[in-house]
């Protein structure tokens, strides 16, 4: 196999800005230990200057318009900023919180007025700013914020306000030590009448860094991890912000204190203005799985090279990745990491598409259930991958020194800022249930069940095609009869992609059905979907594991004949993988016989050692620098 044709090849059409933060963060050997070397609030003042460095280099410039000093690459910037994950995770989140939130704030839901005021500033790190939407009481439900912002007609002014201690803006970042300004999402008052959460740009401190009157900041604390980051908290005692600081793309208000909008919906209006917030979340789910790539990296070579135990009578002890239970713990992993990788790159490419040329409203409901979806299974991948491979690594593992603890600690959270991952894939299972979102009313269980209880089962499964569906895995998949050749045809990827479509649509008609049986019994709708959440929430990821196989089959099509037959060997480790781990669901269903599910474990230890010999190479091709992973258990030698 060809590394480099395979680095290539995994950087994709966006290689020259990966390229670039990789010089900048090999430029940098200290990264991998600035978390456990430096004190507190060095720690954290480093970061800033890293940050502002980045800044400096262009790395922000790449995702917004040419008028502002950007490139307008809203690709290359998604990929340079995923690939800040190969270093100190505090300053991709510092990043992902100035250049993606705060200035993404200004950019998509505010106007021209705001770009040419902010914006500039904002890219280049002159002005620090927040994103304060998280309340002490209400973090995924963003409908329900506490926060107010009240229209002073005779003034001209908006009124912010936190009128208890749950409507605290909470862990933000940026907050407790460098930020200046905020974007804060509170609820829009004007006339006496509530329009829902609207997003204000609200000063917090002044030039010398001293809260500004009616701002109370504090500090949240140490944290398990990403403590280069200054989260805070923020509490607004009656402050006045100008008019114009109101963020009006989609609402605005007058000097006479008149509110009107585009769209008159006000819930359309929300999920329309959070939509456009998209980019926060397709970030961490690559920067999930670059992080991923990191621990592979570094406990795929230490693997390769430490030895234990070995056959009676031997002079040398065995390499630990010989052992099959070392391979069966690390190496479906890494076919996993290859298979987000490329699910990762065509939602990027997605998002670019609908974000530059598309404003069709299905394509951009469509691209946020893909990226809710990616970024929850990518987050989730991130923590079952490091912590094996920190128990792979034994008790070198556990030392700070060889960065697995530091990346456990800091990739804990991603599972749950920028959504938590069973909301997001609740989301996800929701657009499944229809083309139209909009048609189930509000995000709750109430509109969802009513839509679904208005909808006849049989016209569901219609919809979902199951019927000839059904028809196509009689003849691909083998029964008792087949118990000959149970292997027959286990890595034809037809037949993978035919197994998780079965599995994910005779999910989603489940669920269908549940919840139109609990309301033809008159049950209330909060509790029939109460009931069914387990079965929503295992529609949601049967459909995303179902996109991720397909991704990854249609980038072995296409790959050059020079690295294609090592990847097809790691798609079919991951697909059969991926079947295995739901094997005991095939067999209930009738869609596995026992000699057949024998036989996909069989071929998959098979395909790990196939794949073990390349394992080193494969994941040298991520391209992580060497300051991030030659650790001292993998380059003692460096380290003396």
């Amino acid at each position: 196999m060809s590394e480099s044709a395979m680095r290539d090849y995994l950087d994709g059409p966006h290689k020259a800005a990966r390229d670039v933060v990789r010089a900048g963060l090999a430029a940098h050997a200290d990264l991998g230990d600035l978390a456990v070397r430096l004190p507190h609030d060095e720690y954290r003042d480093r970061i800033l200057d890293l940050l502002l460095q980045s800044a400096a280099d262009g790395l922000p410039a790449r995702g917004y318009p040419k008028e502002y000093g950007g490139e307008a690459d809203l690709g290359g910037f998604i990929a340079a900023f995923e690939t800040l994950a190969f270093g100190d995770l505090s300053l991709m989140v510092k990043a992902g919180v100035q250049f993606g939130l705060f200035a993404g704030a200004i950019l998509h839901l505010g106007t021209e007025k705001h770009h040419e005021r902010y914006l500039a500033d904002a890219i280049s790190g002159r002005l620090l700013g927040c994103f304060a939407m998280t309340e002490t009481g209400h973090g995924s439900n963003v409908q329900a914020l506490g926060t107010t912002a009240t229209y002073d007609e005779a003034a001209g002014e908006f009124v912010v306000h936190t009128p208890s201690a749950a409507a605290r803006k909470d862990y933000i970042g940026n907050a407790a030590r460098h930020g200046r300004m905020a974007a804060v999402f509170a609820q829009l008052v004007v006339g006496g009448e509530s329009h829902g959460v609207h997003c204000l740009l609200v000063p917090i401190r002044d030039a010398d860094g001293a809260a500004l009157p009616g701002v109370t900041l504090s500090d949240c604390g140490p944290k398990l991890g990403l403590n280069g980051v200054d989260n805070g908290r923020i509490v607004f005692d009656q402050v006045r912000v100008p008019r114009e600081a109101l963020l009006d793309r989609y609402a605005q208000v007058d000097a006479g204190g008149n509110y009107s909008s585009a769209i008159e919906n006000p819930d359309r209006r929300f999920f329309t203005m959070l939509g456009t917030l998209v980019q926060g979340r397709v970030s961490v789910g690559g920067a999930a799985i670059n992080a991923s790539k990191v621990a592979l990296t570094i406990a795929i070579r230490y693997g390769d090279q430490r030895r234990q135990f070995g056959a009676p009578g031997s002079d040398e002890e065995a390499i630990l990745l010989d052992y099959r239970m070392h391979q069966r713990r690390l190496l479906p992993l890494l076919a996993r990491t290859y298979a987000l990788h490329f699910a990762q790159a065509e939602l990027v490419d997605e998002f670019a598409r609908v974000f530059n040329d598309d404003r069709d409203e299905h394509d951009r409901r469509a691209l946020e259930a893909q990226a809710a979806g990616t970024k929850a299974l990518g987050t989730w991948h991130a923590t079952e991958t490091i912590q094996m491979c920190r128990e792979a690594c034994g008790g070198a593992g556990y030392l700070a020194e060889n960065r697995l603890a530091t990346l456990k600690a800091d990739t804990d959270v991603f599972t749950t800022f920028e959504g938590d991952n069973t909301v997001l894939l609740q989301l996800v299972a929701k657009g499944l249930l229809t083309d139209y979102r909009e048609s189930f009313g509000k995000l709750d269980p109430l509109g969802t069940a009513r839509f679904v209880a208005a909808q006849a089962v049989e016209i569901a499964v219609e919809k979902a095609a199951l019927r000839p569906l059904i028809e196509r895995l009689r003849d691909a998949v083998p029964n008792r009869s087949d118990a000959a050749d149970p292997d027959a045809g286990l890595r034809d990827d037809a037949y993978h992609s035919g197994l998780l479509r079965f599995r994910e649509q005779h999910m989603l008609s489940g669920v269908a059905r549940r919840l139109k049986g609990g309301i033809d019994a008159g049950d209330d709708p909060f509790d029939v979907f109460n009931r069914c959440q387990d079965h929503v929430i295992a529609a949601g990821r049967a459909h995303v594991d179902r996109i991720v196989l397909e991704a990854f089959q249609t980038a072995v099509r296409n790959a050059p004949d020079e690295i294609r037959p090592q990847l097809q060997d790691v798609y079919d480790l991951h697909a059969l993988a991926t079947i295995e781990a739901e094997r005991a669901w095939y067999l209930e269903h009738g869609r596995l016989s026992p000699g057949r599910s024998k036989a996909i474990t069989a071929l998959t230890n098979e395909l790990c050692a196939v794949v073990r010999p390349a394992a080193v190479e494969l994941v040298d091709a991520f391209g992580v620098p060497g300051s991030a992973t030659e650790v001292p258990m993998v380059v003692p030698s460096q380290h003396e």
